[in-house]
């Protein structure tokens, strides 16, 4: 994504409710289609892996096999074609108008073309329908509708895929694809790990801080960039804002909650709230974060005129609305960025790949689950060639060691030469969301954030009475969870 598109505007709000599951976006991927890799074709020669050597079990009787078609359902055209393409080497040039006009073999793809948390609804009918699905792509916003669900995601171990052939996934991604029960029902292929992107220059100017390293010991905790946002305000004149919008921020520190946001059915609003709430007051007051909302061109406009000094970045982010944020190439700040961990590990965004108990084709969901999210050569080649950080911790980290140039273009938007995704791969290792995940968290905490800006930041209200608003928008929002 190299544009900022509208349709974005409905995930970000997903994401932002999400938080930290906050869902990568319309997950657009960290993908662009410019990529320094041949993209034309799926490398079969080095990518064509057997992938029935990735794992020894065998799939369950109960699991039909030898359909006709093999449908896989998205609500955009951002992965899943080129996923395809790698599995079956294809070109990744062609495979999207390929599948659409029908011309890939046994292979179906079903394209929505609409925001993340529209698909949810679309799912709903095609199993309402009773529509071919053999394979379903969901966001993390509400991956636990499905997964939750017996009948309508097959625990992947039916498929005889067990902890050995995800034995390289990120931690945090593989909570996310368990159901209540811990039956691990999804996977994902990508890992959407976050850092802080900021101007070199400005982090130079004003901040003293020469290095990523120097401006991470600036900014390594809330309290210390809380500090670092006041520092840039006094000597830019008022002019420079630190972070990028209050949204923004909520993606990673979200990613700091330590309870559940629903306990025993019932909503838990802790002193992690106030902690946020309070944060980000201190930001909105001393001019620390812009008043722009996210997906809006004042948004991105801000990073080319030194109106924003830094933005809350995930993988995919960094070829989409924060490329855009310099000015796309050639622009006003392109080149000027580097990034940090920030003040909180976090991930912002993620897809995971699940099962039609229905479906009558589990050897090929066996087959393309195995080579997006277990084969370390196809993994590694999906990496390079898409671009794309994968969900593999040893094919990223042997990527990354060897500083490979997942994308000219992207790589290019970073000042002397920075291997942007090495700062996200400490992120990506340290985020564990354990025992935190509940089906409720996207309406919950995007309650949350809304009462906490329109109430306590723009109303200038009381705490008290921002969390009363926040309680009657989520009985709206989540009917028959307890709210006291």
């Amino acid at each position: 994504m190299n544009t900022l598109k509208k349709t974005l505007a409905l995930v970000a709000t997903l994401a932002m409710a999400a938080t930290a599951l906050a869902s990568c976006g319309d997950d657009s991927s960290s993908s662009t289609s410019e990529s320094k890799a041949d993209t034309t074709k799926a490398s079969e020669d080095t990518t064509k892996a057997d992938t029935s050597e990735a794992s020894t079990g065998e799939i369950d009787a109960s699991v039909k096999t030898g359909g006709d078609t093999f449908t896989v359902a998205a609500w955009n055209a951002d992965d899943v074609p080129t996923l395809i393409a790698q599995w079956k080497g294809l070109s990744y040039d062609t495979i999207k108008d390929d599948l659409a006009d029908n011309k890939v073999d046994g292979i179906n793809c079903i394209v929505f073309g609409v925001g993340g948390g529209e698909a949810s609804e679309r799912y709903d009918q095609l199993f309402n329908d009773g529509t071919d699905l053999d394979v379903y792509f969901c966001e993390a916003d509400w991956a636990l509708k499905y997964i939750n669900d017996d009948s309508k995601t097959l625990a992947l171990s039916k498929l005889g895929l067990g902890d050995a052939d995800f034995a390289n996934i990120y931690k945090y991604t593989d909570e996310i694809g368990k159901d209540s029960n811990g039956v691990r029902k999804g996977v994902s292929w990508q890992a959407a790990a976050g850092g802080f992107a900021y101007r070199a220059d400005l982090a130079k100017d004003y901040l003293g801080a020469s290095t990523p390293a120097e401006m991470q010991a600036k900014v390594g905790d809330w309290d210390k960039f809380v500090a670092a946002a006041k520092e840039v305000q006094e000597k830019s004149g008022n002019k420079t804002a630190l972070a990028d919008t209050v949204g923004g921020m909520w993606q990673a520190f979200a990613c700091g909650r330590t309870q559940p946001w629903v306990v025993d059915n019932k909503l838990v609003i802790d002193d992690f709230c106030k902690d946020f709430a309070d944060t980000a007051k201190d930001l909105w007051d001393c001019g620390g974060v812009t008043q722009n909302s996210q997906w809006t061109e004042d948004w991105t406009a801000a990073g080319t005129n030194d109106a924003c000094m830094g933005y809350f970045v995930s993988t995919w982010g960094f070829g989409g609305f924060f490329l855009d944020a310099a000015g796309g190439e050639g622009g006003a700040t392109y080149g000027k960025w580097n990034v940090c961990q920030g003040p909180q590990a976090f991930f912002w965004g993620g897809t995971w790949i699940v099962v039609n108990p229905g479906t009558d084709n589990g050897q090929e969901a066996r087959d393309f689950i195995v080579s997006a999210t277990s084969d370390e050569a196809q993994m590694k080649a999906y990496a390079t060639a898409k671009p794309e950080y994968v969900n593999n911790t040893k094919v990223m980290d042997d990527l990354i060691s060897a500083n490979t140039v997942f994308n000219e273009k992207i790589s290019g938007n970073f000042a002397d030469g920075q291997n942007y995704f090495a700062e996200l791969a400490n992120n990506a290792k340290t985020i564990d969301f354990k025992d935190l995940i509940t089906p409720y968290d996207s309406a919950v905490k995007g309650e949350f954030l809304n009462a906490v800006t329109d109430e306590y930041l723009k109303g200038g209200k009381s705490w008290d009475d921002t969390v009363v608003k926040f309680k009657q928008k989520v009985v709206e929002a989540v009917p028959g969870i307890t709210v006291e």
